[in-house]
């Protein structure tokens, strides 16, 4: 992990095409804006965890043994 320091203002650069702008600091709380192209996905954390969870829950071997008597 990198772990860099900005203030109000600043910006980062990933990867020649992503942009995360510090908009705001309050308290505890940091407001980014995100730049980036529309085919790259950004998720909050926690909604990118929760997609991976039922991903995996859709694709267990029940599921999986009824798709197979269809064929």
């Amino acid at each position: 992990m990198l772990a860099l320091t900005r203030r109000k203002g600043e910006a980062l650069i990933i990867n020649n095409n992503v942009e995360i702008d510090i908009l705001e600091i309050r308290g505890d709380q940091v407001k980014i804006g995100i730049s980036a192209p529309k085919e790259v996905p950004i998720y909050r954390k926690e909604v990118y965890l929760q997609i991976q969870n039922e991903n995996k829950q859709s694709t267990n071997t029940d599921g999986m043994a009824a798709l197979k008597k269809l064929f």
